[in-house]
């Protein structure tokens, strides 16, 4: 099978695109792995689907693919370079468009200045629904690490998140605590790891250990969780900056039964060919 691609990147959270209308096609996971290796495949964090809409309330549908073959429920940076593809592509004319994913629809925004805006819903906070094993609902929870008990909040903006506080982001324990917390048994379908420095209430540095894919250079749903808990910890304002490692991204959250909203670039890199 040959198959055409494009190459995008979000903050330098790397993406191949796939446009699944005019050429359908279902990747095993031994095929997004080949894809995602960087020394014989393509190379990138994950890779998008852009696929027919599956209802009437949607313009597409979206699916996600870690670098390790497993599909996720929703990817913030993928979503905004799921937006630019669409457009470059000449697949929509809209500014404003609705996305089907596997955790709900969203609705992306094309900005006059070239930033995509997205609305990426409501967060979940209820354990159970995270999928996060508590026996309630709180703003910290303790967790055992290996040796250690670290203090997290977690939350789930379409996929799960913890989020730790750090004090200074350069000495964050990414490498050792974000294979530990990944597959934690208290969260059942594994989980994103962010480690947040604050450095004022509207602004953080953010380092994130994404599930199934380790460290990438942003995460737009780790950014997203990052905010709601600080926020919810009474530590940040109701628009913050994040510094990333590829970049920065703007996530405004009024608070309670209120969508987060994300804002930030998206970049194609170029396109390809690859046979499979």
């Amino acid at each position: 099978m040959i198959l055409d691609f494009t190459k995008m990147h979000g903050l330098g959270n790397d993406f191949v695109v796939i446009n699944a209308i005019e050429q359908p096609v279902e990747l095993s996971a031994e095929q997004c792995r080949f894809i995602a290796d960087r020394h014989f495949g393509v190379g990138c964090d994950q890779i998008l689907m852009v696929e027919p809409p599956r209802d009437q309330e949607t313009d597409f549908y979206y699916r996600i693919y870690n670098a390790d073959g497993s599909e996720v429920e929703q990817c913030g940076n993928g979503a905004r370079c799921f937006a630019r593809f669409v457009r470059d592509q000449g697949i929509t004319i809209k500014d404003e468009i609705d996305v089907g994913t596997h955790s709900g629809k969203i609705r992306l925004y094309l900005e006059d200045d070239g930033q995509v805006r997205v609305n990426m819903g409501r967060p979940e906070l209820e354990p159970a629904l995270i999928p996060f094993l508590s026996e309630q609902q709180a703003t910290n929870y303790p967790i055992q690490a290996g040796d250690e008990t670290i203090s997290i909040g977690a939350v789930s903006m379409g996929n799960p998140h913890a989020v730790m506080r750090v004090e200074r982001i350069d000495e964050a324990p990414v490498d050792r605590l974000g294979p530990l917390l990944e597959k934690h048994a208290r969260f059942p379908q594994r989980v994103n790891v962010g480690f947040m420095e604050i450095r004022s209430r509207e602004q953080i540095r953010l380092r994130v250990f994404e599930r199934g894919s380790g460290e990438t250079l942003a995460c737009g749903t780790g950014a997203c969780a990052a905010v709601v808990v600080g926020k919810i910890q009474g530590l940040l304002d109701e628009q913050v900056q994040v510094i990333l490692p590829g970049g920065d991204l703007v996530i405004k959250w009024a608070g309670k039964n209120e969508p987060v909203w994300m804002s930030g670039p998206a970049a194609r890199v170029y396109e390809g060919r690859i046979k499979l």
